[in-house]
């Protein structure tokens, strides 16, 4: 019986697996779609999330299930529970690649993306793909050292962030107010991909420590002077 129950558990993790890469994937496409202006593939973003809802709603179904059955104490209860907070966080993800998609589909056949800030939204693309996929290796392998080190990443799309502001801002935009409201709520987009990646990240360590991460704050069995 309980060997059936960690087969269950293990199932659950896979399929965290399979939603940051399936997010991943979304965010890529959204990405190419967005400074391409390709209509059809922004169209198979937004028709694809709902691939990760429903691997979503199967994920929780199966964690309520084995709640009610197993009953399950200590580490197994954190897995079931934090499972079902992943899978938010990661379907979250999905949508948000969507919107980027759902902007690039809204501008068609114009490109969102001014020239000027090409080379950012590249960049904060490829740190949303770099991300995700760091994700989902720290849920496969509940990795803490590596949950710990996810917020670096974090730190880098925030400077991107910056950077689109500071591109607004800075008194040379010329690209018009559309323009500057769909950058403003692209680089928006991005930044809150990155943090809920950070929230699957400090869930892994609660998961494995069973103490909440705080920004900063020394996390137990890692030594913060550790940088291997």
């Amino acid at each position: 019986m309980r060997d059936a129950f960690h087969e269950e558990l293990d199932q659950i993790s896979d399929k965290l697996v399979e939603m940051s890469r399936l997010t991943g994937s979304a965010v890529s496409r959204a990405t190419t779609a967005l400074l391409d202006a390709d209509l059809t593939l922004a169209e198979s973003v937004i028709e694809a999330d709902e691939a990760i809802d429903q691997m979503r709603r199967e994920l929780d179904d199966t964690a309520i299930d084995l709640l009610a059955r197993q009953q399950p104490v200590a580490t197994d209860l954190r897995m079931v529970v934090t499972a079902m907070r992943m899978s938010a966080d990661l379907e979250r993800m999905g949508d948000l690649a969507r919107h980027i998609a759902k902007v690039a589909r809204l501008r068609y056949p114009d490109s969102t993306i001014p020239p000027t800030l090409r080379a950012t939204i590249t960049e904060m693309g490829h740190a949303a793909e770099k991300i995700v996929a760091q994700a989902g290796s720290i849920i496969a392998g509940k990795d803490v050292s590596a949950a710990v080190a996810l917020e670096t990443q974090d730190d880098e799309m925030d400077a991107l962030h910056r950077q689109v502001f500071e591109h607004l801002l800075g008194g040379h935009w010329d690209a018009g107010i559309q323009a500057a409201v769909d950058v403003t709520l692209v680089g928006r987009y991005y930044e809150r991909f990155a943090d809920h990646a950070v929230s699957v990240s400090r869930r892994v360590i609660y998961l494995v420590t069973g103490e909440w991460a705080q920004d900063g704050a020394e996390i137990p069995g890692i030594d913060p002077g550790d940088d291997d």
